[in-house]
């Protein structure tokens, strides 16, 4: 275990017990740590206390998305599974 020293004087200001500062922060640093790609979503969810599937919710409510794509390729990208599933759609075989 890891603990981190945060002045009584901060966590009072928030208006939480102790126990839901902590819990809070440990949220926001999963959080964090995801959104830079530091952590895997199982080990965000871990570091939060979270289930996966309640990390994901989390992620959500904060506007993050679990789909990570590179700025760059991403309309090419899109682009393409767009005809594909215009292609699939009009029944034509793909693969």
């Amino acid at each position: 275990m890891f603990n981190i020293a945060i002045p009584e004087t901060v966590v009072l200001s928030t208006r939480q017990t102790k126990k839901q500062f902590e819990k809070e922060a440990k949220k926001a640093i999963a959080l964090k740590f995801y959104v830079d790609e530091r952590l895997s979503l199982g080990q965000a969810a871990e570091l939060a206390d979270l289930t996966k599937f309640e990390f994901v919710k989390y992620l959500g409510e904060n506007k993050v998305s679990i789909f990570r794509y590179e700025t760059d390729n991403y309309a090419e990208e899109l682009q393409k599974e767009i005809e594909t599933s215009q292609r699939y759609s009009m029944g034509e075989r793909i693969g």
